[in-house]
């Protein structure tokens, strides 16, 4: 018989290292999400029993995050919003801001009406999170990798039956899968770090996660900036261009975005620690 109290100590002693944060608290957050469980539901279920699949599966995980594999890549799902979502190499780790970027959307563009595209949609949070809570009646995302989309389309699964007909995958770069479309609102965390920052990056984002999804040219704006041209092309009058950005290179895609003159109300956004995260703009009326 093993015990949860006997794996946790095991796995807490397997990831004591420099570097890391406490190793049981690791271990501890590892196990809860192999087994599907709370937080702290195994520290308090010490005498559970598991089974010799999931003994198997708790440690083949923590070997992963022994090796410096973020936590959501080794246990293969992370959270976003409401949703569980599958995670790999081949998408970002979906994280709070992009959340926010979310509420962002909703807000601006009440009544479910309307189509939305999600640009670069990596592991399909924004649009699964759009469709999950009938933000829009029809989402397309789209992404230039195949590998990406595969992920995306397997968290369908993650949203309720009825809401998952909203959703259209479609690959290709940027807007073009979208051959003139006109479309309500694009929403969008594209690639904004400058290659020569790789150097600075923590070890697990720089290591681990896509650059093809994290490093664009001319200073981190060359995708920004062809995003905006593209979304001049197909939104409809008064409709919504939302992005997530770097919060140092913020005036830089403001500045971007009013120098096309085909978009009005052009401001920054604060993610919740009170830094500019978000550009959002509308299309203007012809």
């Amino acid at each position: 018989m093993v015990t949860l109290g006997d794996v946790l100590d095991d796995i807490s002693l397997l990831l004591v290292r420099p570097g890391i944060p406490p190793a049981r608290a690791q271990a501890r957050d590892l196990i809860a999400w192999v087994l599907d469980k709370p937080r702290f539901w195994p520290s308090a279920n010490p005498d559970h029993e598991l089974t010799p699949a999931e003994v198997q599966a708790i440690q083949e995980a923590a070997e992963k995050l022994k090796q410096g594999m973020p936590l959501q890549y080794a246990v293969g799902k992370a959270p976003f919003r409401h949703l569980t979502l599958r995670v790999t190499p081949d998408t970002l780790i979906p994280r709070p801001e992009t959340e926010l970027l979310v509420e962002l959307v909703i807000a601006a563009q009440r009544g479910g009406k309307g189509t939305v595209v999600d640009v670069g949609t990596g592991s399909g949070a924004i649009a699964l999170a759009l469709a999950a809570e009938s933000a829009f009646e029809h989402v397309i995302a789209t992404d230039i990798s195949e590998k990406a989309l595969e992920v995306a389309k397997a968290n369908l699964q993650a949203i309720p039956e009825d809401r998952r007909p909203r959703l259209d995958f479609r690959h290709g770069d940027l807007l073009a899968p979208l051959k003139g479309q006109i479309v309500e609102a694009i929403v969008s965390n594209p690639p904004y770090i400058s290659p020569v920052e790789l150097p600075e990056l923590p070890p697990n984002v720089r290591d681990w996660e896509p650059h093809s999804a994290l490093f664009a040219d001319n200073n981190g704006m060359a995708v920004i900036e062809r995003l905006i041209g593209q979304a001049g092309d197909i939104l409809q009058p008064g409709g919504l261009l939302a992005m997530e950005v770097d919060s140092r290179r913020c005036d830089l895609a403001v500045q971007a975005v009013q120098a096309d003159a085909r978009f009005t109300d052009v401001e920054p956004r604060l993610d919740l620690t009170g830094r500019p995260r978000f550009v959002v703009a509308r299309r203007k009326e012809r």
